[in-house]
């Protein structure tokens, strides 16, 4: 079985709209001569957070959605200003995001600073994401629709082009806040708020009817809105879970280094418990502040997992693996949960982890209102620093540095080279 490992870090990403016009009908045939015709086995969708998926669906079946326009391309290039570079809000190795306006109602392009205003991601033909991954993309987020999950506006498919159109997300994504240099550090509050709406998110997708993992869980992936709510993107690796008497789903090894699960990277068994490994690893990012995998690190410390498995479960230990960011500003008791719940979710076994139901849960017991992360800073105990307390340790923690920090402040997630499975 190939190992397909991608480069970590992003592919990008509301309203729902009737307009799915016979143009879908008419693009599909016209991009059948190059990839022919394609049905995926996707699980329906009748709610406000709607987890019913049909299965499975042809090509032409799910370019018909009724939740999504069929844009011409010529109606995104008007959007996008002729995706001219000063709308490039990211580049990944689908290709390129750019900011564009539509009219709130019509969908049609609008003037600048005038509408709605949309991502519209663009894909390289010789990019990673094909049209397969392109089209379960469509196929999911045109049927699922909850408050922590991407909204999806519609997509063009007009010969070699494919183009979709999201919902813009002003705060970017959660790699950019942890990684990227410049940005105000997040504080403990909204590191669990977005724990929280990333943990919503999964758990509505593994409790579905029709069970959906996700498979590239990673902070790229996590963008957030003008609040800091968390919304899962790019459903291009998002599978059918197991079916009837079946355990796992058996699928080519697909993700991203350092969040994949062990036992589906040696295996190819995919399951739930897969998705909750790699959420595993993105709390234990948003604790520590360091990325699942940074080379610029010597021996152990290139693995985040790896490095801070000792420290996790010991409240002695714990402030070791603490991001200094945070300035010691965070209440001890909840981290020393949070982190037990990381740990947990990193178990080799992959029985032995929480159902993100049971995650989902703690964690927001976490955020009730007696808990510290809702008292003022004032209020907060302040956990001893070990900068503070060695200078060896000060001089390690100053030369701290993040894994391949972009270049550019982006409203979407950007493109970082750390090793993803392909």
């Amino acid at each position: 079985m190939g190992n397909c490992l991608r480069s970590s870090s992003a592919r990008v990403d509301s309203t729902q709209s009737p307009h799915a016009t016979s143009a879908a009908s008419r693009v599909s045939s016209k991009s059948s001569r190059s990839y022919g015709p394609s049905s995926l086995p996707i699980p329906s969708s009748s709610d406000k957070s709607s987890s019913g998926l049909r299965t499975p669906r042809s090509e032409g079946e799910i370019l018909l959605s009724p939740n999504l326009k069929a844009f011409l391309f010529n109606e995104l290039k008007n959007a996008t200003r002729n995706f001219r570079p000063d709308s490039l809000l990211g580049e990944g190795g689908f290709g390129f995001v750019f900011k564009g306006w539509i009219d709130e109602h019509s969908l049609t392009p609008a003037k600048p600073g005038s509408g709605m205003v949309v991502a519209v991601k663009k894909l390289k033909p010789e990019g990673f994401q094909g049209h397969k991954e392109w089209l379960t993309e469509v196929n999911y987020l045109g049927q699922l629709h909850h408050p922590n999950l991407v909204k999806l506006i519609g997509y063009c498919l007009e010969g070699e082009n494919r183009l979709l159109v999201y919902e813009f997300m002003p705060k970017g994504s959660l790699e950019n806040h942890l990684f990227r240099r410049g940005l105000h550090p997040l504080s403990w509050a909204v590191r669990m708020k977005v724990a929280i709406g990333a943990a919503r998110g999964l758990s509505f997708l593994h409790d579905a009817k029709s069970q959906v993992i996700y498979r590239d869980f990673k902070a790229s992936n996590i963008l957030l809105d003008a609040e800091f709510n968390a919304k899962l993107s790019d459903f291009g690796l998002a599978k059918a879970g197991p079916t009837g008497d079946r355990t796992h789903v058996s699928t080519q090894v697909m993700g991203t280094h350092g969040y994949a699960a062990p036992e589906y990277i040696a295996t190819g068994r995919l399951t739930a418990k897969s998705d909750v490994y790699s959420f595993g690893v993105v709390l234990l990012e948003l604790l520590s502040g360091r990325s699942a995998v940074d080379k610029t690190k010597a021996g152990i410390e290139q693995s985040l997992v790896d490095w801070a498995k000792p420290y996790m479960s010991d409240k002695r230990k714990l402030f070791r693996i603490m991001d200094t960011k945070l300035g010691g500003q965070y209440p001890q008791k909840a981290a020393l949960t949070a982190a037990t719940l990381a740990l947990q979710c990193l178990h080799t076994e992959a029985k032995l982890r929480p159902r993100m139901s049971e995650v989902l849960t703690i964690l927001e017991h976490l955020d009730a209102p007696k808990n510290a992360a809702k008292l003022s800073p004032s209020e907060q105990r302040r956990v001893p620093n070990p900068v503070r307390k060695s200078p060896m340790r000060q001089h390690q923690h100053q030369h701290r540095s993040p894994l391949n920090l972009t270049p550019n402040a982006s409203p979407l997630p950007q493109h970082r080279q750390s090793p993803r499975l392909r």
